[in-house]
């Protein structure tokens, strides 16, 4: 019984990083309609800004409020990486889809390439508070505090995306917008700068999940950004392209059947059963857990 309520809650931790990472790229999608391959970019910035942060930046260091500053320092890199790439280089491309692939391919593998260059290609440990070190006893079994804290912090940005979409202005245009772009655009509101602020809230999400998830890990590499942005994609296609709340149940499903597999068949398998998954839904539920079906 301990056994399942850990690989439960370690499966849930995981489920947590991936929603956070695939948050962003929904709602991108979902609103402007790009597949951004730049995203785990964002979250590789946001792991190294907070890294950086925690060893050089005033008032910032592993422990406390210094862990909270290295962090907000980290998302706010991640956002403001999030806001150029939209500006300089989506934008002028909203309307050509090959190009947008081509440049966010390319931006993804320049950022890894300039991480490298700059830190170099070795894995760095991470500064990580001393309590994200330590278990909890939960029901009796032993649960590492940085899963727990990548499942809090993933609720409480669930819960945040839902209630900015529900209840503020930009909230109810980028709602609108998904729905049908060109009336919104026909009443007159800007869409593009909902586009903006989609963006930022995505690397936002993203540096969150390139924060904690070294915490997770316990260490910083220029590859974490793009093996994890691979489940993220499975994630937001299992959920449905658009939908924050898809995006939710798909990470749960994947970090559990990740984690359980893993953990009772052979190392690897459980990454097969996730693209196994994505398999079945695409075959029997094409527009994913919570997407609206396309109809001629």
């Amino acid at each position: 019984m301990d056994a399942i309520i850990l690989l439960t809650l370690t499966g849930l931790g995981l489920a947590a990083l991936y929603f956070l990472v695939a948050s962003g790229l929904s709602l991108v999608f979902g609103l402007a309609d790009v597949l951004n391959f730049a995203h785990g970019l964002f979250l590789g910035v946001g792991a190294y800004a907070t890294w950086w942060a925690a060893g050089n930046l005033p008032g910032a260091g592993p422990d406390g409020l210094g862990f909270v500053v290295a962090v907000a320092f980290g998302v706010a890199a991640g956002t403001l990486m999030a806001v150029l790439v939209e500006l300089v280089l989506i934008r002028p491309l909203y309307s050509r889809t090959i190009e947008q692939v081509l440049v966010t391919v390319g931006l993804s593998l320049a950022g890894v390439a300039l991480l490298q260059a700059t830190w170099g290609a070795d894995a760095r440990p991470f500064p990580r508070p001393a309590w994200t070190r330590e278990v909890t006893s939960i029901f009796g079994a032993q649960v590492p505090n940085g899963g727990l804290l990548l499942i809090v912090a993933a609720a409480l940005v669930l819960g945040a995306i839902l209630a900015f979409l529900r209840w503020t202005r930009y909230g109810l245009i980028i709602r609108a917008g998904v729905e049908n772009r060109e009336m919104v655009t026909a009443l007159g509101i800007d869409v593009r700068k909902a586009f903006t602020l989609v963006f930022a809230i995505g690397g936002a999400a993203a540096a969150l999940a390139g924060a904690l998830g070294s915490v997770y890990f316990g260490t910083v590499s220029p590859q974490q950004g793009g093996s994890l942005l691979i489940f993220a994609f499975i994630v937001v296609v299992i959920g449905g392209m658009g939908s924050v709340v898809g995006s939710a149940y798909a990470a749960v499903a994947v970090g559990l059947l990740q984690q359980f597999v893993n953990y009772y068949g052979t190392s690897g398998l459980g990454d097969i059963c996730v693209v196994a998954l994505l398999a079945v839904v695409l075959l029997l539920r094409p527009q994913g857990i919570a997407g609206k079906a396309v109809t001629a």
